[in-house]
């Protein structure tokens, strides 16, 4: 399987090394020789005299001992005793000469040296004048016969000083940590890995907590894949409780009305354009005001309701008063409060017009009182009623001709207006088209006011009591230049928009909440609106409709009820029906001639349907029968009419899901890059959809190669190989295979390519799923080739813990494979800051090796 040496059971008694044809070789320790079987390893004369005292001999069936003139081999086959000993020792014992071998022993201790067998000792021998005595390295201790020693288990005592895990070796420990902690350089501590300091952990916000992390999505976005955000599709949901139509966006949802109607307050039902609601007063209309003083037109445009301000880039901004009648094109958001009583005739007029303001920025500021001194008398000229305006203002730069004269500010007030005719205009003496041609003209000449007025700077919006000049002069923006767009405020530095509730006061500078009987459902916005009901009670800083007023709230109708606009006096749902929201002005039908158990009932659960649906299905109310939820969508909940569509662009393996968690991406992950990159399962870390098929070409610049780490890669393995991973030199099968894997590996592995280039491949059958992989890759220059094998081969890279480990580290990897790609940003790294990151046996392992490839004749 080409990466074999990670696979336990290779079988090598000593060593095990990776041959370059992708197969596995056994070596043995210095001392030893290979077997005939490849695998175990034989003592040869060269490791410790093969235990022989004297002489020692290789032979085909291992070393044969031999001793010097005058002494003959013991019975032991390794000790040489004196010939006249080893008489004695085969004639018959008696008294006499088992005294004499006592004394001829004694002769012999005094002979033991350490220049013979390591004079017995398992490790240091040492010459003395009372023969030798043995000592053990640090880790081991010696044992009462002097000679042998024995590893100490440091992790007995206090843990061996490490903070979550000891593990004893032969001569030292090692300590390690739980997941989500990492192992500092003093190889004891262990530190929660923050997770949220890398890049990409989540799509959106990223919570770290001691050893894991949370992902959280946006309002409107719901999480799949662990850390990925998707879209949801509220019109899924139920049609988004839309009473018609349902239209999906980015992060949120809209309904819609079919011709002829508008939405209620409540952005869901649907109500008729001309019926007059009960106690709604017609949203007051915007005023386009010009007045004439000592020969200055000055025009105000008052917005009293329906604004919505919008800044644009630096010198640009939109602001619209009231609702275009082609609802849906211009505006597509907050329509008229409530229907209002004025049945309109015929289409608006429309009019469109461009102004300029030279020398001046498009800033909307509110306007200096000191200019406030217009006592004289006023004629005014014209007042002119306005269903709906859009301006738009937006400022460039104009060069002047001679070199030193700075440049201009130009600004464009682009205007359109819509004009409502009002049905009491039209007399027998003046019809219809009359009445349009009047309105026509009556618009005309306001424009032509306003644009005198706009020439002379003196045309200026009204909102909530404070007057705004549309565009600034050039002297006056360097003054503020520091200040914050309208619509924000100063806070601790930082310009901060006005939230939802409040509104942006010009007269105090400063955000003001929206005053009982208003709400304001929009950041950054100049006033607010007036709430449906005419009471003027409620609370202050009203974010929405629904929060209105104590009393609005109160008089809304109750799930399970309904009224024609949503407040009491309320209607009960009748059988066969039900409603889950308060403020409705309809009650959903079950559909299929199903009744309810009672009257007033909130949701389709309570529908008496002829089979009660399990999670994974939906009732369909014409054939009364579950049906599985189709690919791509899901149900957690029993006994529901619909299935939610899956997040973003997600889908399931199956039909029949019943989460969230079933919803996958299909799409094949990863960066590709010149010198770093990754690639990544579909999905990752979430579970990788079922069959699917990934394929990455890593094409390195010329005389670059491919190192690949695989930190960790979880396959299943009952898929019996149906999911693989395989990297080879192109996508021709025979091609040089670099790596293959068809199983969960946990301990990282490191390795370079066999070939210039690489054609990697992914494939998942319909089977079982896993996590993945995410895999990150460096290009190296050739010229290390040799450095680099030598450290990915050296088994000394994985045999701890703590080194598996930095090759799981994201930002160690990235610092690792930094160095790697670009030598010289070796020295970016400070000695200190190397020594905070790696362990200091892995930067030992590092340093022998690139000293010896760099500087190999010292």
């Amino acid at each position: 399987e080409g990466m074999n040496c990670m696979n336990k059971d290779h079988g090598c008694a000593h060593i095990c090394r990776e041959t370059p044809k992708g197969g596995v070789a056994c070596e043995c320790r210095p001392g030893f020789e290979l077997a005939k079987n490849q695998k175990d390893c034989k003592l040869t004369c060269n490791y410790g005299n093969g235990g022989c005292q004297h002489t020692c001999d290789d032979t085909d069936t291992g070393p044969v001992c031999g001793c010097h003139q005058k002494y003959a081999l013991h019975s032991d086959g390794r000790t040489c005793i004196e010939k006249d000993e080893a008489a004695i020792e085969s004639s018959e014992y008696n008294a006499t000469s088992v005294a004499d071998v006592d004394k001829r022993v004694k002769r012999r201790l005094l002979m033991e040296t350490c220049a013979v067998n390591n004079g017995g000792c398992d490790r240091t021998c040492k010459d003395t004048a009372t023969g030798v005595r043995c000592s053990c390295p640090v880790g081991f201790t010696l044992q009462p016969d002097g000679k042998t020693c024995k590893d100490i288990d440091e992790c007995l005592v206090n843990n061996g000083g490490c903070d979550h895990f000891c593990r004893n070796t032969v001569g030292s420990f090692e300590c390690s940590c739980q997941k989500g902690y990492k192992l500092l350089t003093d190889e004891r501590t262990c530190q929660d890995i923050d997770e949220c300091s890398f890049e990409r952990t989540c799509d959106h916000t990223c919570i770290n907590y001691p050893g894991s992390f949370e992902c959280l999505c946006h309002k409107g976005y719901t999480l799949y894949g662990l850390t990925h955000c998707g879209d949801i599709d509220e019109c899924s949901i139920s049609n988004g409780s839309c009473d018609f139509g349902c239209l999906n966006t980015m992060g949120s949802y809209e309904c819609v009305c079919p011709p002829g109607k508008k939405l209620h307050w409540n952005k869901k039902d649907c109500v008729e354009m001309v019926k007059c609601l009960p106690n709604a007063k017609p949203a007051p209309k915007a005023q386009l005001v010009c007045s004439k003083t000592g020969g200055i037109e000055s025009c105000f445009l008052s917005c009293p309701s329906n604004t919505l301000f919008v800044p644009g880039s630096e010198s640009s901004y939109t602001l619209s008063c009231g609702v275009p009648a082609q609802h849906g094109k211009a505006q597509p958001r907050r329509n008229a409060s409530l229907p209002g009583c004025s049945d309109s005739l015929a289409p608006p007029i429309k009019q469109k017009a461009r102004f300029k303001i030279k020398d001046a920025k498009c800033h909307l500021r509110p306007r200096n009182k000191e200019k406030t001194k217009d006592s004289g008398k006023q004629a005014v000229s014209d007042n002119c009623q306005v269903t709906f305006v859009n301006l738009k203002c937006d400022s460039s730069k104009k060069k002047r001709r001679g070199r030193k004269s700075p440049s201009k500010e130009v600004s464009h007030i682009t205007a359109e207006f819509e004009v409502e005719m009002k049905s009491e205009e039209v007399s027998d003496t003046c019809n219809i088209d009359c009445v349009r041609k009047r309105m026509e003209q009556k618009l005309q000449t306001a424009i032509k006011t306003l644009r005198k007025s706009i020439n002379k700077q003196q045309f200026y919006i009204q909102f909530s009591g404070t007057e705004y000049e549309v565009a600034q002069k050039q002297a006056k923006a360097t003054e503020g230049h520091e200040a914050c767009s309208t619509g924000q405020v100063l806070q601790d530095g930082k310009c901060v928009t006005c939230s939802t509730g409040t509104f942006y006061s010009g007269e105090h500078n400063q955000c003001v909440p929206c005053s009982p009987g208003t709400y304001q459902d929009t950041e950054g916005q100049l006033t607010c609106e007036p709430c449906p009901s005419d009471d003027g009670q409620g609370v202050a800083g009203a974010r929405n409709v629904s929060e209105c007023g104590g009393k609005l709230n109160l008089r809304q109708c109750s799930p399970g009820h309904y009224s024609s606009d949503g407040f009491k006096p309320c209607t009960v749902c009748p059988l066969g029906t039900y409603q889950p929201e308060p403020g409705r002005t309809l009650c959903f039908p079950c559909g299929g001639g199903l009744v309810t158990k009672y009257e007033g009932a909130v949701s389709f659960q309570d529908c008496e349907t002829k089979v009660h649906c399990s999670p994974g299905h939906y009732y369909n109310s014409t054939t009364h029968r579950c049906i599985r939820c189709p690919v791509g969508t899901y149900q957690p909940e029993f006994g529901q009419n619909y299935c939610i569509t899956c997040p973003g662009n997600t889908s399931t393996d199956f039909d029949g899901s019943t989460n969230v968690t079933h919803c996958k991406n299909q799409h094949c992950g990863g960066e590709l890059g010149d010198y770093t990159g990754y690639i990544e399962s579909p999905n990752y870390p979430g579970d990788y959809p079922a069959n699917v098929e990934c394929i990455w070409n890593i094409n390195p610049p010329p005389k670059r190669r491919i190192l690949i780490v695989v930190p960790e890669i979880f396959l299943p393995i009952e898929d019996e190989c149906g999911d693989v991973l395989v990297m080879r030199k192109s996508a021709s099968p025979t091609s040089i295979t670099t790596y293959e894997t068809c199983q969960t590996y946990e301990r990282p592995i490191a390795f370079t390519s066999r070939s210039r280039k690489l054609w990697i491949q992914f494939k998942s059958n319909e089977g079982n799923s896993g996590k993945g992989f995410q895999v990150p890759y460096v290009t190296y220059d050739e010229d290390y080739q040799q450095l680099i094998e030598d450290i990915v081969r050296d088994g000394r890279l994985y045999a701890s813990e703590n080194h598996q480990e930095i090759l799981k580290d994201k930002k160690l990897i990235k610092a690792l494979f930094d160095v790697l790609a670009h030598p010289q940003n070796y020295f970016k790294y400070t000695a200190q800051e190397s020594k905070e990151m790696f362990p200091r046996s892995f930067i030992k392992l590092l340093r022998s090796k690139v000293s010896r490839f760099l500087r190999p004749y010292k």
